[in-house]
């Protein structure tokens, strides 16, 4: 079955992502004040409990969960786990923030070619992870049509070589 691989919905952008919440309020909270995230009107034909938020070109709505006392709880931090990532300008600045508001977080890094990506993963109010990260340092490579089914050292030599092509047009 061959379909436009470009951009076969014809998708323009992420609209929201949705999270169930124990605490909408709490929720808000974390969103707006950690986050810069601003509430905006949520319909109000909505029969359930809930936020809209806006920022940075995307949206979270919040959904207050109908039974809070039985959603999973997670303390452990851990990198590999479902999150959202949001770029930011200054990691120094944003781990300086994370410890004035006595937020725990984890530090990562990542290499790829000799690029370094910086990453700070911390939890929401309900366990859901964030990373504020500095991954605009790594370069979008598309795999030249190939279905992309893992990210592994095989890509490394078509990655490295890459690297070299774009270092080079950036010297021209």
């Amino acid at each position: 079955m061959k379909q436009n691989m470009e951009n076969p919905l014809h998708l323009k952008s992420l609209n929201h992502i949705s999270l169930l919440c124990r605490s909408v309020e709490k929720s808000i909270d974390f969103y707006q004040n950690v986050l810069g995230f601003v509430p905006i009107r949520r319909p109000g034909s909505f029969d359930f409990d809930g936020a809209w938020l806006f920022g940075y070109g995307i949206g979270i709505h919040l959904l207050q969960s109908e039974d809070p006392e039985n959603m999973p709880k997670k303390s452990i931090i851990n990198p590999k786990d479902n999150h959202m990532s949001f770029q930011c300008e200054s990691m120094g600045a944003v781990e300086k923030k994370l410890k004035d508001m006595g937020i725990k977080y984890v530090r990562s890094m990542v290499e790829e070619g000799g690029i370094h990506v910086d990453q700070l993963f911390f939890h929401d109010p309900d366990g859901f992870m964030i990373e504020i990260c500095n991954c605009d340092s790594l370069p979008v490579i598309p795999l030249g049509g190939e279905m992309a089914r893992s990210c592994s050292l095989v890509n490394l030599p078509t990655i490295q070589h890459n690297k070299q092509q774009m270092q080079q047009v950036v010297q021209q």
